[in-house]
């Protein structure tokens, strides 16, 4: 075999490989209608086992049914946490009340160590009286985020007590079924949030 034709085969073996591989981590998602499960939206969510702010064991089927609205973040974030919660209760406060009862605005922990059932059960009720305060253990936390792709990590600062978290700052809108619909940033104005969320809950979708 000639070198330029080994050089090609060795290419689509590598490329083949690739293609297994993220296949394998969910990085791809069928067709291309958007909000649909298994149809080119991300491969965000999935199933996770944690407790709730009153101490019962939950998972996500506990959720299906209703849509979920969803934030990673900690009770000890000074700014941006506090922010993006107030704009998801901000959100929910103007949609048309059918639309509301049928969400459930979720708060995960990714700080477990500190955010205690007790810590969370205070914390979330500053923002939404049906807001649901999530954490586990560091793997249950971790496989959590891992799933709804948020990146977090403690931050560096030496031996104070006192630290921080770096982490993404997304909210998530999901389904009944647990699948994905639309996302939000931080600094998405609640009347833009509340916008879409009632657009997707009213049609079943986006």
């Amino acid at each position: 075999m000639k070198r330029s034709q080994m050089l090609v085969l060795f290419g689509v073996t590598i490329l083949v490989l690739i293609i297994a591989v993220m296949g394998r981590l969910g990085l791809f998602a069928g067709s291309s209608e958007p909000g649909r499960p298994g149809a080119g939206v991300p491969a965000i969510g999935g199933a996770f086992t944690l407790t709730d702010h009153t101490g019962k064991a939950v998972t996500d089927q506990d959720f299906r049914g209703r849509y979920m609205l969803v934030y990673f973040g900690y009770t000890f974030c000074p700014d941006v946490c506090p922010t993006s919660l107030s704009a998801m209760a901000a959100a929910l406060d103007q949609v048309p009340k059918a639309v509301e009862a049928k969400i459930v605005p979720i708060f995960v922990t990714v700080d477990p160590a500190r955010d205690t059932q007790e810590v969370l059960k205070s914390y979330v009720g500053n923002f939404h009286p049906r807001m649901v305060g999530l954490t586990g253990s560091e793997e249950q936390v971790k496989d959590a985020a891992r799933k709804y792709r948020v990146y977090f990590q403690k931050a560096e600062q030496g031996k104070d007590a006192a630290y921080l978290m770096d982490h993404s700052s997304i909210v998530y809108l999901m389904d009944p079924a647990g699948q994905f619909v639309s996302h939000f940033s931080h600094t998405t104005p609640p009347e833009q949030m509340a916008e879409t969320i009632a657009k997707a809950v009213q049609s079943g979708g986006l």
